[in-house]
């Protein structure tokens, strides 16, 4: 039985606008698994982002709870919720917001420092590890602006990981990469989940989805369709998407 890791009950989101509210979730249940591949798509403007920064703790819901190891993040206050965030959880955006004046190794290494629970040593050694998994081992003393933004990418996944956390939150990480770096972008994070890296990823993109183990999708702030797959093999992957594709058009996405 999958154990559940993070979890929502009935959570809400609007904001003052016009003099009225614009609602945009309304009462969301949801849960993320041990191990899993989570998708959530839906159409611009769904609430697919908002939900990944109420569940994720960057945002706080109007109402209702957001569970994680028993903790409600809703009730929090703002300091543990940036421990939380340091500790517990990893961050993918599609812009990849690396330090311009630090290389890529300094990149990945200063938040290791910053969270101050492993030694220098250890913090050198994970980044090194991480940097030859990414395949950036060659360039690790480059600048951002000296590299791709498919190798920066890269390099804002291996500083996301470096904390080992729970929970990877990913927001259209291949939105701003052209299909060759998307594709290598994908594999990383496939490459993460399947070693037992729990995601949640955002994403319109139907190739960035066939990734998952799981799609939510997300309608006027309401999740409305729920697809289970087995776990990613490049060799299936035409078949996959072929399902994939048959279940969003049932959803008239």
């Amino acid at each position: 039985m999958k154990k559940s890791i993070l979890s929502a009950r009935k959570i809400s989101k609007s904001f003052a606008h016009n003099g009225g509210q614009l609602h945009i979730l309304s009462h969301v249940d949801f849960e993320l698994y041990e191990r899993d591949f989570t998708v959530v798509m839906g159409a611009s403007g769904s609430g697919k982002s908002t939900l990944l920064y109420a569940l994720s703790g960057m945002d706080r819901a109007t109402a209702g709870q957001v569970l994680y190891e028993g903790r409600n993040l809703v009730d929090m206050k703002e300091k543990e919720l940036a421990r939380l965030r340091y500790h517990d959880f990893g961050f993918v955006f599609q812009q990849m917001h690396l330090i311009s004046n630090l290389s890529l190794y300094e990149n990945v290494a200063v938040s290791g420092y910053l969270n101050k629970e492993k030694s220098a040593n250890e913090v050198n050694k994970r980044t090194e590890e991480l940097l030859e998994k990414m395949g950036l081992d060659g360039i690790k003393s480059h600048l951002p602006s000296q590299v791709s933004g498919g190798e920066q990418q890269r390099c804002a996944i291996a500083r996301a990981v470096v904390n080992s956390p729970k929970v990877l939150f990913a927001d259209e990480p291949t939105g701003a990469l052209n299909r060759h770096n998307s594709t290598e972008v994908l594999n990383l994070l496939t490459e993460l989940n399947q070693g037992g890296q729990s995601i949640l990823m955002v994403t319109h993109d139907l190739k960035a989805a066939l990734r998952a183990t799981r799609i939510l999708y997300l309608e006027d702030g309401k999740i409305t369709g729920e697809l289970n797959l087995s776990e990613y093999s490049r060799q299936d992957e035409k078949g996959r998407e072929a399902q994939v594709n048959a279940w969003l058009t049932s959803l008239e996405w």
